[in-house]
């Protein structure tokens, strides 16, 4: 069998994510009878209908899903490949497309930066701030290569490295610290007192497993779209929030008249970073975790 053409398995795996053959055509910077054609050409190439088609409406068929997952890989080894040879096999140079959710991103950019710079000047970084959901489907796509998430998640088909833990402060008004229950317990806090972020922040999950709010009528149905907006929320001592250190520590509170507090039972998150088994640069990524532990509150590294 003569082999597949690789762009014609972009095409397929374009089409696949935009379901649509003139946005896809766009996408690729092919008419769209070209990229039809070619849609074609794998049809006949492997035998197998890939698409069912009904006037100007199409659905993949099973074959079709699996040739897109495949093609992805194939892909992604490719475009390795290619930055391999570009860099004349130096694993320390090359194009690094990073990926951190919003909860972490603004307190460690600059350290990434630095750390980035400082011990592989060779290395063109890339940075991305964007929600969990969305990196693990940009990493497993291979727009993304590498990923800083809290953990613990579940990343199929993706290798997991913890670099730290990130403790978790419970935060009040400096007004209303002694109405608080000692010794700290959440259950005894007010009905709908606790601000938390939008579900979906994964720090919303991680708080709620961590600090026991599973199930509570402790958490108020108003919910943050970020941290900046918890401060503002429990800074007007409507209530109470969860805060990671990590965030403390970059002076997130200055500005407010916020006490920070140990959440119950030292409740934390892990931080990790996360790439797609397989890849050839697990050398690379396991250096960047030694170097990038330090950042974290607790390392683990």
């Amino acid at each position: 069998m003569k082999w597949p053409n690789l762009k014609h398995l972009h095409y397929l795996v374009v089409l696949h994510e935009v379901q649509h053959f003139n946005k896809a055509a766009q996408l690729c910077y092919v008419s769209q009878s070209t990229l039809s054609t070619a849609i074609q050409n794998l049809e006949e190439q492997f035998g197998c209908q890939l698409l069912e088609r009904d006037h100007k409406t199409f659905v993949f068929t099973p074959f079709g899903l699996e040739l897109v997952e495949r093609s992805k890989k194939i892909l992604n080894d490719t475009n390795e490949l290619i930055d391999f040879a570009q860099t004349a096999g130096n694993w320390q140079a090359g194009k690094l497309k990073l990926g951190v959710i919003p909860t972490i991103a603004p307190f460690i950019f600059m350290g990434v930066l630095d750390v980035v710079k400082t011990n592989f000047p060779d290395l063109q970084l890339k940075l991305q701030e964007d929600t969990t959901e969305n990196l693990l489907r940009q990493l497993n796509d291979g727009v993304l290569d590498l990923l800083i998430l809290a953990l613990p998640m579940e990343t199929p088909g993706c290798k997991q490295l913890v670099i730290g833990h990130d403790p978790f402060h419970l935060i009040a008004h400096s007004d209303l610290v002694s109405s608080l229950p000692q010794p700290m317990d959440v259950a005894a806090l007010p009905k709908e007192s606790v601000f938390l972020l939008q579900r979906e922040h994964c720090m919303t999950g991680h708080a709620v497993s961590a600090c026991r709010l599973q199930n509570s009528e402790q958490v108020n149905s108003l919910a943050a779209s970020s941290l900046h907006t918890l401060v503002q929320l429990a800074n007007s001592k409507q209530g109470f929030t969860f805060m990671p250190e990590l965030a403390i520590k970059h002076h997130i509170l200055n500005t407010s008249q916020l006490v920070s507090m140990p959440a119950e039972d030292n409740a934390y998150r892990e931080i990790g970073l996360v790439w797609r088994t397989g890849t050839t640069r697990v050398r690379l990524f396991r250096m960047l975790a030694e170097l990038l532990a330090p950042l974290m509150p607790i390392p683990t590294l």
